[in-house]
């Protein structure tokens, strides 16, 4: 990722040090813009001004950059053909004004609407390799789901496969400055971005006055008996929000252990609220409050077990933020009424 965001970061610098010099170069030939009446002096340089932002948001090509995995793509223009067969990907590309050039998109692509009408590329972690071939996408994107083996199998059948892993809200709206570079949709992944700061905001802003015996302590289950610890973006939404994850001291997906769950006594449990038990048809929040022991957790004893829409939840995509501000106004009802 690091490396991804070093090649942007230098790809956008020389863009802006030729615009720069272009505009000099232009302003040094027009010698009669001394001789215009000053508010027609003034519009023109706000004219200019209006321009060059335009001109900024315009991707350059050839573009080389690089994916999480250090693979190398070069694109000579804007990819018309893309296919995504990961649902946060999808929602940043269809956010950024790419719905015509998606081609297909993964089994569980369900958001925005117009997600549900592309073609069907197959699961999330093995998709349909046949019907991407036949697609013939320019690109693919895939993401946290997918493994590098995975991505390395398909790359290996001729497939260009573009993934990302991002582990902090950061990243997430680094990807989608990315694929804005990418598809030559600057200005529309700048307006997405510039709402999820916002929004970031909103919430830190709110809770930033908390000190350490008020924060309270958070348990997020979002598939029976699994957690997750440091180093993932879910674990930061806690931490944007105010709380302490209390699996913080694992390290990313984990399995729970029920005693230290109950030892740790969380005040505050939040759970994927779709989650339903297929042998007993039980959702996971009355799964949680049912178990042995657990009726003694302050979270259960304070009715404080929340259901969270679940891809707000677990998806790094351009609603991330909005999950932000969900796990928020779950850990602290009083600061977002």
């Amino acid at each position: 990722m690091n490396v991804t965001l070093k090649r942007w970061s230098t790809g956008l610098a020389a863009l802006l040090l030729a615009l720069s010099l272009s505009a000099c170069g232009a302003k040094n030939e027009d010698s009669s813009a001394s001789q215009q009446p000053a508010a027609q002096t003034e519009q023109s340089a706000d004219n200019s001004a209006s321009q060059t932002k335009t001109d900024e948001l315009k991707t350059t090509y050839p573009l080389t950059i690089q994916d999480a995995t250090g693979e190398s793509f070069t694109f000579k223009e804007a990819p018309k053909h893309i296919i995504s067969v990961s649902p946060a990907e999808t929602e940043a590309l269809f956010a950024i004004g790419l719905d015509s050039e998606i081609v297909g998109v993964s089994d569980y692509d369900d958001y925005p609407e117009a997600a549900k009408s592309k073609a069907k590329m197959g699961g999330i972690t093995k998709p349909n390799e046949e019907a991407i071939i036949a697609a013939q996408p320019d690109i693919v994107f895939t993401g946290i789901s997918m493994s590098e083996e995975a991505v390395k199998k398909l790359r290996d059948l001729g497939i260009q496969i573009f993934k990302t892993d991002p582990k902090t809200v950061d990243d997430v709206i680094k990807n989608i400055e990315t694929y804005g570079l990418i598809t030559d949709h600057q200005a529309e992944a700048k307006a997405v971005v510039d709402k999820m700061k916002q929004e970031e905001n909103e919430v830190t802003e709110a809770v930033k006055s908390l000190t350490p015996e008020q924060k309270k302590k958070v348990y997020i289950e979002f598939s029976p008996g699994w957690t997750v610890g440091k180093g993932e973006f879910m674990d930061e939404l806690i931490t944007l929000a105010g709380g302490v994850n209390v699996a913080a001291d694992t390290e990313g997906w984990s399995e729970i252990s029920e005693e230290k769950i109950i030892k740790d006594n969380p005040d505050v449990i939040l759970y994927a609220n779709s989650v339903i038990d297929e042998k007993t048809k039980k959702s996971l929040g009355d799964i949680i409050k049912g178990r042995s022991g657990w009726d003694q957790i302050t979270a259960v004893k304070n009715d404080a077990v929340i259901g969270l829409d679940d891809n707000l939840l677990s998806r790094p995509g351009p609603r991330v933020t909005q999950g932000l501000k969900e796990v928020a106004k779950a850990i602290y009802p009083d600061l977002f009424k």
